[in-house]
């Protein structure tokens, strides 16, 4: 059996795979809704809902179970770890570190087989140690980059937080001092920064479920600085609970973090403008400077040479 008919037949049960997986999910969906469907008719109106507004972390389905319990996740410490670094990238579902684990050994295995694939079908195809080399390359850029990836969105979804934070601060320092609670000024900030600042607007709206759900207000807020990671909401985060536990003025303390964040974004935005110079520093040496000096020097040496031409002509004669 050829290299070709060995792709097809392993593009082929990664397609059925992938297919039963999609299947699975869908036919569970399915039987979710069907079941709360048949639990409200059956409770009536007075029966609570099924569905729980706090999110439910475990697996249900078969198939993602034994893949995770067969992989590098199935220790909880390393699965509540990954769970966390996909969260803060904005990847929250239960099922992510599942996926993230398929679609990293998918890469792993599939670049090199489609590169062998594409050596078979080449006029000029790679062998020996190139073929060796290239396989394994393709082998690690699939392990690495899903990682790479994660990390990336994690690092923009954390500076798009800290650039949104102080706004919806300021808002609820509003709301605060205009009578409302602070459950409520969550609330009512998440329904206004909508538009403008959706990731400050998710994290807030999931901290209101959470104390709708029974969180105390500590719990709340410290989940919500782990799940963002950024300093400033964390120590937002700690100064709320310090101050409820103190019984402390909630709008005074809010007024003066509100004014420390305004005079932290204006210093850094004139370390920004400090760094300008140093920064121009580097295309001023190695583009603009060599056109000023050879300007400067071309007239002299347009000169010079007009005046040692003749005389080197001459005494060539």
């Amino acid at each position: 059996m050829g290299m070709f008919e060995i792709a097809i037949l392993i593009t082929a049960f990664v397609t059925v795979v992938a297919l039963t997986f999609m299947a699975a999910q869908r036919i569970e969906a399915l039987l979710n809704v069907q079941r709360r469907l048949r639990s409200d008719q059956i409770g009536g109106p007075s029966t609570p809902r099924a569905a729980s507004i706090v999110k439910q972390q475990a697996v249900t389905n078969p198939v993602l179970t034994w893949i995770q319990s067969a992989t590098s996740i199935s220790d909880l410490k390393d699965r509540d770890q990954l769970r966390r670094d996909l969260a803060r990238a904005g990847f929250d579902h239960p099922a992510a570190p599942v996926w993230f684990v398929i679609f990293r050994f998918a890469l792993a295995i599939g670049l090199p087989l489609l590169f062998l694939f594409s050596q078979t079908q080449s006029d000029t195809p790679f062998t020996g140690v190139k073929l060796i080399g290239a396989a394994l390359a393709f082998c690690g850029t699939g392990l690495i980059a899903p990682r790479a990836y994660v990390d990336r969105k994690s690092g923009e979804r954390k500076q798009a937080l800290q650039f949104e934070f102080p706004d919806a601060l300021d808002l609820m320092v509003v709301c605060v001092e205009a009578g409302l609670g602070l459950e409520a000024a969550f609330v009512r900030v998440a329904s206004e920064v909508g538009e403008s600042h959706p990731r400050i607007c998710e994290e807030f709206n999931i901290v209101s479920d959470e104390l709708r759900a029974g969180r105390t207000r500590a719990e709340a807020l410290r989940s919500l600085g782990d799940r963002t990671d950024v300093p400033a909401i964390r120590s937002f985060a700690a100064l709320l609970i310090q101050t409820d536990t103190l019984g402390t003025s909630i709008a005074q303390t809010l007024r003066t973090y509100s004014q420390e964040m305004r005079e932290d974004r204006f210093l850094k935005a004139e370390e920004k403008a400090m760094r300008i110079p140093v920064l121009m520093t580097v295309p001023l040496v190695a583009c603009i400077l060599p056109v000023v000096v050879t300007s400067l020097m071309l007239p002299a040496i347009i000169g010079m040479v007009r005046d040692l031409l003749p005389a080197l002509k001459g005494g060539a004669v």
